[in-house]
């Protein structure tokens, strides 16, 4: 997996990337009817129950905007919200504020719908031994604050991208000439290049799966698009040879089932991919509201 500070710089990355776009040469809306030491606050407004997320987040595009901007913060990352909830007010210079606005609206919406979407998976999976994970299918740019999002709804992260674990897909398979042989050319080009990465090798069936085992030297195998009981047939195949793990075709209306069948992990690409955004809003406030 990558580094905590691998995972910073990412941040920075969408942070800078996302101001470059919006601000472009300047917020000209504010610059023109706002005096540039102009001070205000404002209070970030929840507008639909769910599951809150991206608080942090934004105080790092208020810091990255204006240092000087102040966040007295009500509800933290992770906490159930309820309509008309106020999660932090921020203070500072006006112009700074609505510079940041839009940057914080859109991120604390878009995690704040995948936290709230994870925590229902999470809950669905209680009192059973698996754990739900993300994907790769991520919104290109942001995947970061998407995974982020994940973990703060209590799901658990799959690998960053293609270099942090090796996953021998269905292509990678069919490409190489079969299971055996990728997994022994992964094998092989770990050793050259000197690293030390998990292998995860997708199975289209049970007999792919026995060819996986023969194979060995694989930390988990995915067990892809198979029905629930031909899951429980797998798992018990597998054992305690290596970790197991569930996808295609898993949704809030089997992800029970298949969780009884004793895989260690499901991965869900709903999580990120098929999202409505929370709605929240970023309202001007004074001492008398």
């Amino acid at each position: 997996m990558i580094t905590s500070q691998q995972f910073e710089n990412e941040l920075k990355i969408i942070i800078s990337n996302a101001i470059r776009e919006d601000i472009g040469s300047g917020d000209y809306s504010s610059l023109a009817c706002i005096p540039a030491q102009s001070v205000g606050k404002a209070k970030l407004l929840v507008k639909e129950n769910g599951i809150i997320a991206g608080v942090d987040f934004a105080k790092m595009i208020f810091n990255y905007v204006d240092a000087d901007l102040k966040i007295e913060t009500f509800i933290n990352d992770g906490k159930t919200v309820q309509k008309g909830d106020i999660v932090f007010i921020v203070e500072g210079k006006a112009q700074s504020i609505l510079k940041s606005e839009r940057l914080v609206l859109n991120s604390m919406q878009r995690m704040s719908a995948i936290a709230t979407k994870t925590h229902h998976f999470v809950n669905l999976l209680k009192g059973t031994l698996t754990q739900i994970l993300d994907t790769r299918k991520t919104t290109p740019g942001i995947r970061a604050i998407e995974k982020w999002a994940v973990k703060i709804g209590g799901g658990e992260n799959h690998r960053f991208g293609l270099y942090d674990m090796i996953m021998l897909k269905d292509n990678h398979i069919d490409f190489s000439g079969g299971i055996t042989k990728a997994i022994q050319k992964t094998k092989e080009f770990l050793r050259e290049n000197q690293l030390d990465l998990k292998i995860i090798v997708e199975a289209r069936s049970l007999v792919e799966i026995k060819e996986i085992l023969n194979a060995g030297g694989v930390y988990r195998i995915l067990i892809d698009n198979f029905s629930i009981d031909d899951t429980e047939k797998a798992v018990e195949l597998i054992g305690n040879q290596c970790l197991t793990e569930s996808s295609g075709g898993i949704d809030e209306t089997n992800i029970r089932d298949y969780a009884e069948c004793g895989v260690n992990y499901i991965s869900s690409g709903a999580l990120t991919h098929s999202v409505s955004n929370m709605d929240l809003s970023l309202k001007a406030t004074f001492d008398y509201d």
